[in-house]
């Protein structure tokens, strides 16, 4: 019996194979989990398609966090496939990168940071607030971050789009905890994904961790990143909300 055995949970934000979102489908499946995944627009037909290399085939929703009418219609969706949920995975983020990485930091127009501080903070609360009708006690929403305690080299707004989600995450799981909901968050090291492939200088984070985290780390395996999700998203952490857990190999605690 799996840890997530019997829970219902929506992976928000399931792009390509490479996401850690689709890591985190396929480790919850594997753990008991009945999971339903979504994304919008063009991206929406490449969910499906990937959809059927998970180990069983999930049910795909169409949901723009940015959308009020895809978040007001979001329960409903659900209730077509499962009467509740006990989990949500908020996997989402976007920075437009041609403005606001790779060393744009003093030029970035406020019309793109506003954009990437809605998509990848405030975003958290609206799932929240969505979902919290599916959401009984012990439910747990968890989202994923990138150490925003450090200027990191080109990633620029997005660490302070980071740093809002961090923090959101926190009032989420103040406003939503006399209801039994925890809300958490799992910081990972860099890992090959799409969101990363567009990051100017990302190789050198990648030869960083290498270097220093005391574990090691391999930008290619998501499992770990995706086991932590899963924990926080089980019974295992019934006391546990506002939370950062680093999955980095040990890198965010060593010094020089």
């Amino acid at each position: 019996m799996g840890i997530l055995e019997g829970k219902r949970i929506l992976v928000a934000g399931v792009t390509m194979e490479s996401s850690i979102g689709f890591a985190t489908a396929k480790v919850a499946q594997e753990q008991g989990a009945t999971v339903l995944i979504s994304n919008f627009g063009r991206a929406l037909g490449i969910t499906r398609r990937i959809a059927r290399r998970l180990p069983v085939e999930p049910p795909v929703l169409e949901l723009d966090v940015t959308d009020d009418g895809h978040l007001a219609g979001l329960a409903d969706q659900v209730r077509e496939h499962v009467d509740g949920l006990d989990g949500v995975v908020h996997s989402i983020a976007y920075g437009n990168p041609e403005t606001l990485l790779g060393g744009k930091f003093l030029d970035g127009p406020w019309e793109d940071v506003a954009q990437a501080v809605q998509v990848s903070a405030f975003s958290l609360k609206s799932l929240a607030v969505a979902t919290r009708p599916l959401l009984g006690r012990g439910g747990s929403i968890v989202g994923l971050t990138f150490d925003a305690t450090t200027a990191w080299p080109a990633y620029d707004w997005m660490g302070v789009a980071k740093a809002a989600l961090e923090n959101t995450s926190r009032y989420v799981a103040r406003d939503l905890g006399s209801e039994g909901i925890r809300c958490n968050l799992v910081s990972a090291g860099p890992l090959k994904t799409l969101a990363a492939k567009a990051i100017p200088g990302f190789e050198d984070l990648e030869s960083a961790w290498k270097d220093r985290a005391p574990l090691g780390w391999d930008e290619s395996d998501h499992e770990p990143t995706a086991r932590a999700v899963c924990a926080l998203l089980s019974d295992f952490f019934p006391a546990t909300t506002g939370e950062i857990v680093h999955v980095d190999g040990g890198f965010h605690a060593m010094g020089l």
